[in-house]
């Protein structure tokens, strides 16, 4: 799944950015796109392997800066005022903040499961929240912006992964208060999203078009 995330995110995410963004500069390096890529395969190989401890420690932080390179490459500062640009940048940082907390994690520094919730809350909810409001905005004939409504949606998945990450690390009394909120959160971007998004998806395309 990371790989799969991690493929479609150097497709789609500096295009979107240069598309969307005035004067965005977002670019790809094929030396770091290996880098990045060839690395999460190395990962999943030692996985499989049963590789633990420090060693793996030092792979998935290799791995980590690699990803902090290529999302450094994608001029996310350009993205700040375009809500449906910033999500998938946000959404991407998650996932070196993953591979951060994989490494923390075997070299005994926090949790494990730390580094599965910002992997599952932060990547791949952001990601999910973020295409699927440009999506159901391309493929029904709508401006491609995200407007107030919209950007509440991608901030409470947003928290949602930040209070579940953070909460346990600072707050360890609070554990169980931290997953209910967050849960809260989650859902609340999720359920606002089909608020709003259900009479546009259950109706004719807004231009006219067939569809």
């Amino acid at each position: 799944i990371l790989f799969i995330m991690a493929v479609m995110a150097g497709r789609v995410v500096p295009m979107f950015t240069n598309n969307g963004a005035p004067g965005a500069r977002a670019r790809r390096s094929p030396q770091v796109e290996r880098a990045a890529l060839g690395g999460v395969l190395a990962l999943l190989v030692a996985d499989l392997a049963g590789l633990r401890g420090m060693p793996l420690a030092v792979l998935a932080f290799a791995i980590a800066v690699a990803h902090l390179v290529r999302l450094a490459l994608w001029d996310t500062r350009a993205t700040l005022r375009v809500p449906l640009l910033w999500v998938l940048h946000l959404a991407y940082a998650w996932i070196p903040v993953h591979l951060l907390l994989r490494a923390a994690g075997e070299a005994g520094w926090v949790m494990r499961p730390l580094a599965v919730y910002a992997l599952t809350l932060g990547a791949i909810g952001g990601l999910t929240i973020g295409m699927m409001v440009r999506t159901a905005r391309g493929h029904t004939g709508r401006r491609l912006a995200a407007d107030r409504f919209e950007t509440t949606c991608f901030a409470l998945v947003a928290l949602a992964a930040v209070v579940r990450v953070l909460c346990p690390l600072i707050l360890p009394q609070h554990y169980l208060a931290s997953v209910f909120i967050s849960a809260a959160l989650w859902s609340g971007g999720f359920l606002l999203y089909v608020v709003r998004y259900w009479p546009i998806l259950t109706r004719t395309r807004g231009d006219g078009a067939p569809g």
